[in-house]
């Protein structure tokens, strides 16, 4: 028995030496960053996208509905309609930041430029009232710039900002101006030889792809973006990765390792494609999205843990995990949920892991499948992640009711799924003391 309780303890510690090592990995640990810079500015679209296309809509009509909807077309346009414009910039920055470079202002400079730079000159474009659209130069198109490019933003401002850090890196292109040169502008030289010699490599790379009749957006799109996107952000994809994320709570291990750095990104990407469509009254593409898995796979925090504190309190015994769940009860209403995972506790409670892991999977299937058959509206407004269950999926779907029915379905039987492992905590709690 102490040969397999070694066995287990080594797994677990290389395990979470593993998922540690991830969690940091620094192109990962920028990502992270840099979506977290921009959500303020998703969020803000979400609510633009819901206030134009249903509050309007209930209390305006005819031009003064036109005139009012102009205003969220707009944020949409300063925030989804740009966004690898936004977001490659970002990550340059970050990724140059964790990197330690003395100019990560630099390095969003030459992100944002690279990206540009790796842009067809022509472009398709159907003028207003036109039925045939017409080739174009000199022009940036929402869709090389926004929603649809978001992913080669992220991979252009990765791939640009190393090039340019290594480059700066050598000492022999560094411009020295002595030391009465205000810092300010020894940075900017410093950095000029690195400059040139990365756009210009870039853009010899754009243009041979461009005599190939293609361009690096449309590559990353199509051979990496839509496979990547389509595996981890359909059902089974989701389900699994979302519940290995859980898993690592019982190692002490923040899931966002899995979450935030795999799974975020691409369910932002599907986001932001739904709000556009929604926006453009257009078809909604995507069930699964970053306003979809905590609305439905993440009530009251990671494990959907609102369920646990209610089964808590209607069978719990153990003194100590009342008290808890009396304290944690108003952070979980709005998905806080840190007091739960460390205090009732699920690091390392093997009898709260298979519900923390089965809840929040049952919730997203329920969700989908509410969502495929029509019995709810697709998540289509980016909401906060603290935003209450039951208005949650309200708010998500643009002010659909049935979605509050479909959350109340998944709370009951997550509550009641949750009740028997309470009483096996009790049992396992109490014979404890008694040892």
């Amino acid at each position: 028995m102490k040969e397999i309780s070694l066995e287990n303890s080594k797994f677990v510690d290389k395990f979470t030496m593993i998922a540690s090592k991830m969690g940091n990995e620094i192109h990962l640990r920028s990502l992270r960053d840099a979506f977290a810079t921009i959500m303020p500015l998703y969020i803000l679209a979400g609510l633009a996208v819901l206030v134009n296309n249903t509050i309007f809509l209930w209390i305006l009509s005819g031009d003064a509905l036109t005139n009012a909807q102009y205003w969220g077309t707009l944020i949409v346009n300063g925030t989804l309609n740009i966004s690898s414009l936004l977001i490659a910039p970002l990550v340059g920055y970050m990724l140059a930041k964790n990197r330690g470079f003395d100019n990560p202002i630099s390095a969003a400079l030459i992100a944002l430029a690279t990206l540009v730079v790796m842009m067809p000159n022509m472009v398709s474009i159907t003028p207003d009232g036109a039925d045939q659209a017409v080739m174009a130069t000199g022009a940036l198109t929402f869709s090389n710039i926004g929603t649809q490019a978001m992913f080669a933003g992220v991979i252009i401002g990765l791939l640009a900002t190393e090039v340019f850090l290594w480059v700066s890196s050598i000492e022999k292109l560094k411009i020295d101006l002595g030391d009465n040169i205000p810092p300010s502008v020894a940075k900017s030289f410093n950095v000029l030889i690195p400059f040139i010699l990365v756009m210009a490599g870039f853009a010899i790379v754009s243009t041979l792809l461009n005599m190939a009749g293609t361009n690096l957006i449309q590559l990353i799109t199509n051979l990496i973006q839509e496979p990547l996107r389509t595996v981890t952000t359909g059902l089974v994809g989701c389900v699994i990765l979302y519940s290995l994320g859980n898993f690592l709570w019982l190692l002490g291990i923040h899931q966002s390792v899995i979450y935030g750095s795999i799974l975020e990104p691409l369910l932002i990407v599907n986001m932001t494609q739904n709000m556009a469509a929604y926006a453009a009254g257009q078809a909604i593409p995507n069930i699964i999205n970053v306003a979809f898995v905590p609305a439905f796979g993440m009530m009251g925090g990671s494990g959907s843990t609102i369920c646990l504190l209610i089964a808590t309190f209607l069978v719990g015994r153990n003194k100590a995990t009342k008290s808890v769940s009396k304290m944690a009860f108003v952070p979980g209403i709005f998905n806080i949920n840190e007091p739960v995972i460390f205090g009732y506790s699920i690091v390392y409670n093997i009898s709260l892991i298979i519900p923390f892991i089965l809840v929040p999977a049952m919730g997203i299937i329920i969700g989908y499948l509410a969502t495929a058959l029509n019995l709810m509206n697709t998540c289509v407004v980016y909401i906060p992640w603290t935003t209450p269950v039951l208005l949650s999926g309200y708010l998500a779907t643009a002010g659909d009711v049935r979605a509050i029915l479909v959350q109340l379905l998944i709370l009951v039987l997550g509550v009641l799924i949750y009740i028997p492992f309470v009483k096996i905590n009790d049992a396992v709690m109490a014979k404890t003391m008694e040892e």
